[in-house]
């Protein structure tokens, strides 16, 4: 079969996003609730189903984990019909499993879709980041900067004193020396507790005030927020950190020769991509579930690096009762 199928973004878009919606709903009756597990295997149940839905020849290359440890949406599993282009995809079918066990902001569902050969197939360790919105000349700051340096090089570029500069950190015991570092700079910092997809995709969001994101968390989602940041016209970069030898074996698994390599957002990400998320709990990129007698709504954002186009959708759908899903 022929798989040089032009990668129609546009049309594919708004599949993209009838599967982040399904994701997020399927995991509405979990909000709240305590249980991690079981919204996170409703979102992908429904994730999955709708990828199989879609005109693509599908490979997952950002996913649940290795295949012996995920049965579904697994690193390297095929999704689609198997009639369209061929594509990478990068997903998450519950960014935030915490956040939505406990009813916290900002968990989301999110996926990313691009030409084949083109999303960083990163392993699962850690990965050191450092992301800002749009609007700044390249490698204004960089990832070999101290914090220090990175706050004043970033106030020096906006115009402003580092008082004045926002940033989003997740909040972990490995972070504390950094985060010490950057209040001694004066600037204020939103700790967050998960969810750093949505932390990165805040620099480039103005109405949240967060200028910079940095910090270490996974280096599955910061593909993902790279995605998110190529449509947005962000900057980020990203380097793997290794803990022990099976972190570093997983890497090379994945193909990855240079260990130290810094990678910058079109590294991560190579070609067009398009980008796709679903609020689950409230949050300040899009609203959470919103229930009503018989109803479910749902916000999305679909983005589209080719035009650097964000669209928001509202989708008011019949709630049926749990036992009919």
């Amino acid at each position: 079969m022929n798989r040089q199928i032009t990668f129609f973004d546009r049309l594919l878009s708004l599949g993209l996003a009838r599967v982040t919606e399904a994701a997020a709903m399927a995991s509405a009756d979990f909000v709240g609730h305590g249980d991690e597990k079981a919204a996170d295997q409703a979102a992908v149940n429904a994730m999955r189903d709708q990828l199989n839905l879609l005109d693509i020849h599908g490979r997952v290359v950002i996913g649940e984990g290795e295949r012996d440890e995920a049965p579904m949406l697994y690193i390297g599993e095929e999704v689609g019909t198997g009639n369209g282009p061929a594509v990478d995809i990068a997903l998450d079918p519950l960014e935030g499993t915490t956040l939505t066990a406990k009813d916290m902001p900002n968990a989301l569902t999110v996926i990313a879709m691009a030409p084949r050969g083109t999303l960083l197939h990163a392993p699962d360790v850690y990965m050191d980041k450092l992301a800002i919105g749009p609007g700044y000349k390249k490698n204004v700051v960089t990832l070999e900067m101290s914090p220090t340096e990175r706050v004043h090089a970033l106030a020096k570029a906006k115009g402003v004193d580092p008082h004045d500069i926002t940033l989003c950190v997740l909040e972990r015991p490995r972070h504390e020396e950094m985060i010490a570092e950057l209040r001694a700079t004066g600037a204020a910092i939103r700790l967050i507790t998960d969810g750093d997809v949505a932390g990165v995709i805040h620099c480039a969001e103005p109405t949240t005030g967060i200028d910079m994101y940095m910090g270490s968390g996974g280096a599955p989602e910061g593909v993902l927020a790279a995605s998110a940041l190529k449509c947005m016209g962000g900057q980020m970069w990203g380097q793997l950190t290794f803990r022990n030898d099976d972190e570093r074996a997983r890497a090379d698994k994945a193909g990855i020769r240079d260990l130290n390599r810094i990678y910058a957002r079109d590294d991560m990400v190579t070609s067009d991509v398009i980008f796709a998320a679903t609020g689950v709990t409230d949050g300040s990129i899009v609203s959470g579930i919103k229930r009503e007698p018989g109803w479910l709504t749902t916000e999305t954002i679909l983005m589209r690096s080719k035009t650097g186009s964000m669209r928001r959708m509202t989708y008011r759908n019949p709630a049926e009762p749990h036992h009919k899903k």
